[in-house]
């Protein structure tokens, strides 16, 4: 399959028993936003799905579908975009900028819609109480969203039984200006963002 240095197409494959005789193959192309990347070497894929008695479908009942798509979204290879920002580390203001951790360690980099929500805690916190387990293994963990650092300070020194994070182990990103969150594609049209994790 030929693709330019701009777009590729990969092949998918679904089972599904809806709709479809046994020796039917239906094939069909999909509009995706010019901004999705599809896959960076431009090689053909098909999915498998694991086979189990109850799962087990004829061959020709598989659906294929071509996607085309644009290269301008980060993905697992692709090198992550740089950003330098403020955050909050212990109880002060840092500067964080990503690229200072190319080849010293690892990065998860982590968003979240705002602070003093109520889901995300658990997971934030979680991230720091295991937080000596990723320094075992040379990975530094970084959060972000969209608010302030005055938020995320008023966060941090807020205790967990009242509804807060207390002290973290790593930085708290700020991005009020959402170009962090636009660069790695985790806002929502109308909202603030989804969650997002970067290894």
């Amino acid at each position: 399959m030929a693709c330019s240095a701009s777009s590729s197409t990969a092949l998918l494959s679904s089972t599904s028993r809806a709709s479809i005789s046994p020796k039917s193959h239906i094939s069909q192309s999909i509009s995706v936003p010019s901004a999705f990347n599809g896959l960076r070497n431009c090689k053909p894929f098909v999915s498998r799905v694991a086979r189990s008695i109850s799962t087990r479908v004829a061959q020709s009942e598989r659906r294929r579908f071509a996607v085309c798509a644009s290269s301008e979204l980060p993905l697992v290879g692709n090198q992550a975009p740089d950003f330098e920002a403020e955050a909050v580390f212990d109880q002060e203001f840092i500067k964080v900028k990503l690229s200072e951790y190319i080849g010293k360690k690892y990065v998860i980099l982590f968003f979240y819609p705002l602070d003093f929500t109520f889901v995300c805690p658990t997971e934030i916190t979680a991230f720091s109480d295991r937080y000596e387990e990723f320094e075992k293994v040379n990975t530094e963990i970084l959060g972000v969203s969209v608010d302030s650092v005055f938020s995320h300070l008023a966060w941090v020194q807020t205790e967990r039984k009242s509804g807060g994070l207390g002290d973290l182990n790593y930085p708290l990103i700020s991005d009020v200006t959402k170009s962090i969150s636009k660069s790695y594609n985790v806002l929502i049209p109308d909202q603030v963002c989804h969650s997002e994790s970067l290894s």
